[in-house]
Formats: C-alpha cells, structure tokens, sequence
C-alpha cells in the first residue's frame, strides 16, 4: 500500500490483506505481487513499474477484496 487511502486505514487494509495470505511489505521488490494505490502514491509506482508489478487503486482493491470475503 502506498500513498493516502482514503476509503479505509492503512492498518485495516494490512489486516484484509493478512487475512487472505498476504504478506505486506513497506517496499517494493521484484517478489511483489501487487501494489494497491492511494492519492499521492509517490516513487513506489515507478519501482513497482519497472520490476512489473500489477497495480491497483484503492477503490479497485476494495472491489476486489469484496468479491473474496
């Protein structure tokens, strides 16, 4: 997660994200999966970019995480 989420606390979304295996992590690395966005992400998205890492706005990611609970 990186940027302001506005629709949840960051701390709620590491929990959902937990609940369902995931592990989270404060930077990105070629092993990350996903990076899920908020308002002014910042240099994540372009490392995110560059190692190919799928990303997701926070609204996408809650769409997507009411579709698996």
């Amino acid at each position: 997660f990186t940027g302001s989420l506005t629709r949840t606390s960051r701390a709620e979304a590491k929990l959902n994200a937990e609940s369902l295996g995931a592990k989270v992590s404060s930077s990105i690395s070629k092993k990350t999966d996903l990076l899920v966005i908020g308002d002014s992400p910042g240099s994540k998205v372009k490392k995110a970019s560059e190692y190919g890492v799928k990303v997701m706005s926070e609204a996408e990611w809650l769409t997507a995480l009411d579709g698996l609970v």
